[in-house]
């Protein structure tokens, strides 16, 4: 080192601070080699002279916010075991410093701060790689979360549009991954997960771009063969009671039955959206028979009457109606009154108003910003 070296202590400390993973030194440690700076009166560390520190452990303890005598000895002893600091011992044993003429002091027994000094730049690098670390951990997680949202949405989409597609299985293979993301892990652990989803997410993204482009295709040749057939002007149109309407019968359209709506979303994602619902299950929910029987239970405890679901049943259908029920369990602390909800949402569903899909995508994005909080 030499000997006009010159370093900034507490610059230094922070250093040590971010970089302390790679130094391996604990916080409690830290606290310690803190309050040791804090005796050198000096805010610059040289590497003229001597850098001696002698505070009595009565001292440090005070300094380091009243720790304990054992844990000051031992953070100690990790400070020089990391070789932060170097033990200058008297004969003695105690701690002091001696002064010459003029009160300056030639010799000083204590804790020597030059390593401090002299490692200053590799502790800089320590800290600037730990820096590093952090912006990439981010960035992956950043990644991981991006691609989860967009492969939800996506999911969702391609099921109300009724595009072509295994969305059981793309939740499936989409919720594998997602549950192999831990709470704490290294940018080496995430990169492969990110890259796992991002695959993923081209290949929905893949099948809905044909789809879309199909269905444009499907369109057009619809609307052609539609202005082909009624460019004949001899085209005879039949009413629902058979006689062509030349002879005076009055067009009239022919009502459809009115059927329930069939499921239209995976189990999975139903549960990923409405969690909550598993806790009243008496054996689990393996099936859509489980939850729909769940279902039924909940309605009950959440005090909607009979007729309000046996009508949402009938407009909706039964794995519908019980999905409407669970986002209202999901839901409850925020609507006050469940069976007026229930029928509200029935009404819509009635009029064509009404549909589970952004429902369900936002039940979802709000479980996966609690769970990033939590973990964040």
């Amino acid at each position: 080192m030499p000997p006009e070296a010159a370093v900034h202590k507490w610059q230094v400390f922070r250093a040590i601070c971010e970089g302390k993973a790679a130094i391996g030194v604990s916080d409690r440690a830290l606290a310690v080699l803190n309050a040791l700076l804090t005796f050198h009166p000096e805010t610059t560390l040289t590497g003229e002279g001597g850098v001696v520190v002698f505070p009595s452990n009565d001292q440090l303890m005070l300094r380091a916010h009243g720790m304990a005598p054992t844990t000051l000895r031992r953070s100690l002893a990790a400070l020089v075991d990391c070789g932060l600091i170097i033990r200058r011992d008297s004969p003695n044993g105690k701690r002091y410093a001696r002064k010459g003429q003029g009160g300056v002091i030639e010799t000083a027994f204590g804790f020597d701060l030059m390593p401090l000094v002299a490692r200053a730049a590799e502790f800089e690098r320590l800290a600037e790689a730990t820096r590093a670390e952090r912006r990439a951990l981010l960035l992956v997680r950043e990644r991981i979360t991006l691609c989860r949202r967009d492969i939800v949405k996506m999911i969702a989409a391609g099921v109300e549009e009724g595009a072509p597609g295994d969305w059981a299985g793309f939740h499936k293979a989409y919720a594998a991954v997602a549950a192999c993301i831990p709470r704490t892990a290294s940018v080496a652990q995430l990169e492969p997960l990110a890259d796992e989803l991002e695959r993923l997410a081209a290949e929905i993204r893949k099948l809905l771009e044909d789809h879309v482009k199909l269905t444009e295709t499907d369109a057009n040749e619809s609307q052609s063969g539609r202005h082909i057939q009624n460019s004949n002007p001899n085209l005879q149109i039949e009413s629902e009671h058979g006689l062509p309407i030349s002879q005076g019968a009055i067009l009239e359209p022919r009502p459809e039955p009115t059927r329930p709506p069939q499921r239209s979303y995976p189990l999975g994602m139903v549960l990923e959206a409405c969690p909550d619902i598993v806790d009243y299950a008496k054996q689990g929910i393996a099936s859509w028979r489980d939850f729909v029987a769940t279902a039924a239970l909940v309605r009950s405890m959440l005090g909607i009457s009979p007729s309000a679901f046996d009508e949402a049943n009938v407009v909706l259908g039964a794995e519908d109606a019980a999905v409407v029920v669970a986002a209202i369990l999901q839901r409850s602390d925020a609507i006050k009154s469940p069976g007026g909800y229930l029928r509200n949402l029935t009404e819509k569903a009635r009029v064509g108003e009404f549909s589970l899909g952004p429902v369900l995508m936002a039940l979802i994005r709000t479980n996966l910003r609690d769970h990033d909080r939590k973990r964040g």
